[in-house]
């Protein structure tokens, strides 16, 4: 008879990883406002560059 499997489903055979260790204090976080002033300055700065040149 065939054995069981780990409990993991498909995930695993899939080649979908699962992450526990997400909370990990060596991780560089970045607060999403960051992100989001981050882009609209990109995308002022791109506006911009296509205005002079």
């Amino acid at each position: 008879m065939a054995q069981k499997s780990s409990g993991r489903g498909l995930s695993s055979s899939a080649g979908l990883v699962t992450y526990y260790d997400a909370d990990d204090k060596k991780t560089l976080h970045i607060k999403p406002l960051v992100v989001i002033i981050a882009a609209f300055v990109a995308a002022v700065a791109v506006y911009v560059l296509n205005l002079v040149f």
